[in-house]
């Protein structure tokens, strides 16, 4: 794993041993910054050369001025009385969580001016800070915001209403939402962000001006809470506001801010990793990691060294236990158990937004310790997780990228989306060019092999990096100018580049890897001078932790997957397997410029052509593959057949069947619902009903004892639901998890009674008040066996 070297160097074991965080949110104190280790280059100062990055930056640009900052500021001007100038958009902006993109929209315009220079980027967020400076001047008192709140009677209200409660003690949460809003501590974390980067990268002195005066207005709210209601608070989800607190405290020096920070410390979240505990298991995952990036952020503003335990561990433990080949984590946007990647290879993996934080997590954690690992891992998650979440020919952003076999990324649309996923990504290709060099005050470090410029204005200094990587494994850096004073050139050599090679002007130099994992040269730098750096790009294998036959294939940076054929052809096929005693040896290359690769012989049901991940955006693909000797192979296909056997003797049995989900089985049974959803797992289709809702529909009888059987995924937890026939309960079904990693079918006898005489029967699914029912993923009615 991209981890390896962290790992088996023990880098991180003093840090992690110096303290824990304390049981409770840490006192304001006199903050003494840590000492600075290395600094990124500024991302004024990087200019990117043709690539995929920089085609990424531009179809992003392109969206960016595409949309209209009034319709984003709808919410902001209506709620301060002020005469909206456009009209909402669609999809999350018309939810009680509306407001949440401007804040990304702000941080990416910031960006995109930094990383190309686009006046029109710098003057949109010059006009959306005036604008907001006016709404929050229209309140009075600091408060600024476009979310909204849904009363108990499903009228749409004002989100300070949300805030007014909170400060009068009356607190609300849930996992998602607090008092009838869609998480407004993280939408605000959003717009600070946005506030922030725009003073950073565009100069918007107002910038501060507001979110000191949101600051205000929060410290106001909190002040009159308990401790223990700041962390009823706090259980809902709240995003990384306690990073921008502690950053706002870094821009104008005010404690106060920095008090707010430690104060909103979530002790049920964070105290297990300070003690080295990791409790991760079925929490959703991108409310904790931003949890974990303000904790780096206030090691690095305080100098205490206990907050670097809690982010430290919380990095290992996800990167090394629960996350996928291509960077990403989470299933159905949750953490799993440790190690069980195999049993968690499904279409809703790896959501965006959570490595989109865990990206900037590895870049806060490499600033203190400069281990070349840390971009190991970066580097994984920015070509095969980054660069496959956009579609280059729109600008337009998946919300999860999957890796079961034969599916496929969903994009969002332009202007009825706006998932948290598309905010990530308007910022995730704004700044391409943001972590390929470093420097500390005598080295240069490039970490990221990406076409580019750098000027290092201190140096006189001017360099070019040209490369074809991740197709080529040439890597050239090349002098323009520089001073008369020595300093060292760093070039990171990948964990899995073990016979890469090193030359100086044409001059081949003994490669050796210094203990931080780079190839390192201290000189007089002339123009003129180049350094090529060539990395192997020879095929590996890659097992999951828990499963070493279950196996992903990488060729130097880049995931592999076997190309299935286009999204508009439905996949009803078995998953792909290899049988092989050699599965390397018997996946060959067709095309080393193009990196693809075909099966010879090896390929279940059929040989397979492998091609990079993150360019099939618009296939079918398999990224895992179960590796089968021929012996294996023979057992295997005997299981099946004895599961097709077990599923024909239940069809013999069956009277009727409704495939939950799916448009017309619904149809042909009457199905009825509120608050209920469509859903998918596994390639199964299904449907659930949240709290307060429910769904019915008809099926037929016939004369005996009879079962209905329903099918579930038996690791679904803290569900509780009644099943009811023509208004009877029969049954009342808990699940919390009893069965991991497989689906489960459940019986549920019916008195002949409730049958006699009928023709068909309504069925109904209905939720225990605050519980979720199913998903129920098909029912049938079936014989008793005799």
């Amino acid at each position: 794993m991209w981890n390896d070297r962290l790992s088996r160097r023990r880098l991180l074991a003093s840090g992690a041993q110096a303290a824990m965080l304390a049981a409770c949110a840490p006192r304001a104190r006199k903050a003494k910054p840590a000492a600075s280790g290395v600094q990124p280059f500024p991302l004024e100062a990087v200019r990117l050369k043709p690539s995929p990055f920089l085609a990424a930056v531009e179809a992003n640009r392109r969206y960016l001025l595409s949309l209209e900052p009034d319709r984003l500021l709808r919410n902001f001007r209506l709620y301060a009385g002020l005469e909206p100038k456009g009209e909402a958009y669609g999809g999350w902006e018309s939810e009680t969580i509306a407001g949440h993109t401007l804040g990304h929209y702000l941080s990416a315009l910031s960006l995109m001016h930094a990383q190309t220079g686009d006046a029109a980027c710098k003057a949109r967020v010059h006009y959306i800070v005036a604008e907001l400076a006016l709404c929050q001047s229209a309140h009075g008192d600091g408060y600024v915001a476009g979310f909204t709140r849904k009363s108990e009677s499903g009228e749409i209200e004002p989100g300070r209403l949300v805030f007014e409660e909170i400060r009068r003690g009356d607190i609300r949460p849930s996992k998602f939402h607090i008092n009838g809003s869609w998480a407004p501590l993280y939408n605000w974390h959003k717009l600070f962000a946005g506030l922030l980067d725009a003073q950073r990268y565009c100069g918007a002195g107002d910038a501060i001006a507001v979110a000191s005066g949101l600051a205000g207005y929060l410290e106001r709210i909190f002040a009159p809470l308990r401790d223990e209601q700041v962390q009823e608070v706090l259980s809902c989800e709240f995003g990384g506001i306690p990073e921008s607190l502690a950053e706002l405290y870094a821009r104008t020096g005010e404690r106060r801010w920095l008090a707010l920070a430690e104060k909103l410390y979530h002790r049920a979240a964070l105290d297990p990793l300070a003690e080295k505990r990791d409790a991760l298991s079925h929490l959703h995952a991108n409310t904790q990691i931003p949890k974990l990036i303000a904790l780096a952020r206030l090691r690095q503003l305080t100098g205490e060294p206990a907050y670097a335990t809690a982010s430290h561990f919380f990095w290992e433990t996800v990167t090394a236990h629960r996350s996928y080949v291509i960077g990403g984590n989470s299933d159905r946007e949750y953490f799993q158990e440790p190690n069980s990647i195999s049993k968690y290879i499904t279409e809703q993996t790896c959501e965006s937004c959570n490595t989109y934080n865990m990206m900037k997590l590895t870049r806060l954690l490499y600033k203190d310790h400069p281990q070349a690992a840390y971009f190991d891992y970066y580097e994984r998650c920015h070509f095969n997780h980054i660069l496959a979440q956009q579609r280059p020919d729109d600008g337009m952003f998946a919300y999860m990228v999957p890796l079961m076999a034969g599916s496929h990324r969903s994009f969002s649309t332009p202007y009825d989306s706006f998932w948290c996923c598309v905010g990530t990504g308007l910022e995730s290709h704004a700044k391409h060019g943001d972590s390929i060099y470093w420097r500390d005050g005598e080295t240069l470090f490039v970490n990221l092999f990406i076409p580019s410029t750098l000027e290092w204005a201190e140096r006189s200094a001017r360099f070019a990096l040209d490369t074809d990587y991740p197709w080529s494994g040439d890597i050239r850096l090349s002098v323009e100018a520089a001073d008369d004073a020595p300093f060292a050139i760093a070039l990171r050599v990948p964990a899995w580049a073990t016979d890469a090679t090193f030359d100086v002007n044409g001059e081949p130099v003994p490669l050796e890897t210094d203990a931080r994992g780079y190839a390192r040269l201290e000189r007089v730098w002339a123009a003129g001078d180049a350094l090529t750096l060539s990395l192997p790009m020879s095929l590996r294998i890659e097992p999951t932790p828990d499963d070493p036959d279950t196996i992903a294939f990488l060729r130097g940076p880049l995931v592999l997957a076997a190309d299935l054929g286009p999204i508009d052809k439905p996949w009803n096929e078995p998953a792909p397997a290899l049988v092989a005693n050699d599965a390397l040896a018997a996946v060959k290359s067709e095309s080393a410029a193009a990196a693809i690769l075909r099966t010879d012989g090896a390929g279940r049901p059929e040989d397979l052509r492998f091609r990079p991940f993150f360019e099939q955006r618009d296939r079918r693909t398999a990224v895992y593959f179960k590796r089968y000797t021929p012996a294996q192979w023979e057992e295997a296909q005997a299981a099946f057949a004895a599961e097709q056997a077990r599923l024909a003797a239940l069809e013999a049995r069956s009277i009727d069947r409704i495939l939950l989900g799916d448009e017309a089985g619904e149809r042909a049974h009457d199905l009825d619902a509120d608050i209920s959803y469509a859903v998918a797992y596994r390639g199964r289709k299904g449907r659930d009903a949240r709290t307060g809702g429910f769904f019915a529909f008809d099926m037929t009888v016939a004369d005996g004892p009879l079962i209905l059987q329903a099918t579930y995924w038996g690791g679904e937890r803290e569900r509780v639901f009644h099943i009811l026939l023509d208004g009877t309960r029969i049954a009342t079904q808990t699940l919390e998890g009893e069965h991991p990693w497989r689906f489960i079918d459940v019986d549920y006898a019916i008195r002949p009674e409730l049958t006699a005489g009928k023709t068909s029967i309504r069925i109904r699914f209905e939720p225990e008040p605050g519980h979720s029912a199913g998903p129920v993923f098909g029912c049938q009615l079936l014989r008793a066996d005799a």
